[in-house]
């Protein structure tokens, strides 16, 4: 167990206040053999994953059901979400995070279906994290009462690795593979494949004109994760995005379940 201590430091060239974590072993051996790097990871996760806990405890008790949408860039994550709200904007109450390093192309894409959404630039991060969300959630709250929504969808900064190390406070991840990535990807990116509860191998359309063997892909998947759900889709037609649609219902109806569970 890792104690985290936060200091706050001032820089001494600017006015830039800088945070920088620290820690505590009370028990060394259990880290005498890792790099310094190796152990300030270790502690940067867990910090993470509190404060991940953090968000899911506001979420369940606001009843909200998140998702966790990750890919690489250009997979269609966008695209994803543009249909979903399209089809479930009349079924459910539905808000956004929206993350990318550097823009609001992408939320002001799905501004344009009426729905709140809270852009975060995560500069030179490669992923949001905990404490970013957090401060999306935060935004949401000033946008309107958080227990009248249903469903907060959170789309990703476009990376195949770290995306899948730092949870958010979602009940589950969605990964997206497209088909012009090649069927490789699982076998040598294995943490995002592992992490997905749903896999969305995306721009079907374009299988028959790529070099793509879609049987290797999700066998290669599979050897990764056996139990995650695949859906075959494409944004530009349509094909297969009802098995994806069902499957947020659904997750809908198991977070109530849950929630109901727990309840005094």
């Amino acid at each position: 167990m890792h104690l985290l201590v936060k200091r706050r430091l001032q820089h001494t060239s600017s006015d830039r206040t800088i945070f920088c974590i620290s820690s505590f072993n009370p028990y060394p051996f259990l880290t005498m053999h890792l790099t310094h790097d190796a152990v300030m990871e270790m502690n940067l996760l867990h910090a993470n994953q509190a404060g991940a806990d953090h968000n899911r405890a506001h979420f369940n008790d606001w009843g909200i059901t998140c998702l966790n949408v990750m890919s690489s860039p250009g997979a269609g994550k966008t695209a994803l979400l543009e249909r979903t709200l399209e089809a479930l904007t009349n079924e459910m109450k539905i808000a956004v995070i929206e993350g990318d390093m550097t823009t609001e192309l992408d939320a002001d894409r799905l501004r344009k279906w009426g729905v709140p959404v809270v852009a975060i630039n995560t500069g030179r991060s490669c992923h949001l994290d905990s404490r970013m969300v957090s401060g999306g959630i935060h935004q949401l709250e000033l946008q309107g009462d958080p227990s009248q929504l249903d469903l907060v969808l959170v789309e990703n900064v476009g990376n195949l690795v770290c995306p899948a190390e730092f949870e958010v406070g979602e009940h589950a991840k969605v990964a997206l593979l497209s088909v012009t990535e090649g069927e490789d990807k699982p076998l040598k990116y294995p943490v995002m494949f592992r992490e997905a509860d749903c896999l969305l191998i995306t721009k079907i359309d374009l299988a028959p004109h790529v070099d793509i063997d879609l049987e290797q892909l999700v066998a290669n998947v599979r050897q990764m994760n056996s139990k995650v759900t695949i859906f075959m889709v494409s944004a530009k037609t349509g094909e297969g995005l009802e098995g994806w649609l069902d499957w947020v219902r659904s997750q809908l109806q198991s977070s109530m379940r849950a929630a109901m569970a727990i309840a005094p």
